[in-house]
């Protein structure tokens, strides 16, 4: 038996530094996930009230909507 195997079952600190090496990298991933649905969702608002807008204006110069 190496002195590996002789780690206690109840030992917490082992291998500890890599897992949260590892969570750290899976939150990161989820971090960067949420930030490009984020944004874009923030760029459909924004080209949905432009289209809106560019609509309402043409309407109040009694143009129709398609030009």
């Amino acid at each position: 038996m190496t002195q590996k195997e002789k780690v206690a079952a109840n030992d917490n600190g082992a291998g500890m530094e890599e897992a949260e090496q590892h969570l750290r990298s899976i939150a990161r991933a989820i971090g960067r996930h949420i930030a490009r649905e984020h944004f874009r969702v923030w760029e459909r608002r924004r080209q949905r009230v432009a289209n809106d807008n560019q609509l309402a204006a043409s309407e109040e110069e009694g143009q129709s909507p398609e030009g």
